[in-house]
């Protein structure tokens, strides 16, 4: 059974599957186009961040990076080598979506790449209600950058 669990960023499990990510991001984007953020910068205090696990197997991570007190940020997805196309990822944008609510913000947003190692992710995401958008907060408008926003007061 997956459970999904808020994590601290400490275990070697989290610090490898995020290293895994950060390679990924840098061999399918330009490095100026990778907006990943690594172990240190997912401890900020306006980041809340969830692993989702079977027993003892790391299946995947999210994390939401509060941008205000009406936006959110979906950062640091990741399914698990070996553990794609199972739902995985679904769960866990279902549990963002859940958390964002909950801290009653209205909209959540999110940056993935354009690459073709990012259509599965352009998909989940337009399965959960996202649509595109141009570019937010800090982000510029980028080639190699897709930009997505759910609106949060819609659900239930």
């Amino acid at each position: 059974m997956l459970t999904i669990e808020r994590d601290d960023l400490s275990g070697l499990q989290i610090a490898e599957l995020l290293q895994q990510h950060l390679n990924d991001m840098y061999r399918v984007s330009p490095s100026e186009s990778v907006h990943a953020l690594d172990l240190s910068k997912l401890k900020a205090s306006n980041i809340k961040f969830w692993c989702a696990w079977q027993g003892e197997v790391l299946l995947g991570c999210g994390a939401l990076k509060i941008l205000n007190t009406s936006q959110g940020e979906i950062k640091s997805m990741r399914t698990a080598n070996g553990q794609c196309r199972k739902g995985i990822a679904s769960q866990l944008v279902d549990h963002i979506i859940r958390e964002a609510h909950c801290l009653g913000l209205k909209q959540l947003l999110l940056e993935t790449g354009t690459q073709t190692f990012f259509h599965p992710a352009h998909q989940l995401y337009l399965h959960k209600g996202f649509q595109f958008c141009g570019p937010f907060a800090d982000y510029k408008a980028d080639p190699n950058s897709t930009f997505m926003h759910l609106d949060l007061t819609q659900l239930n």
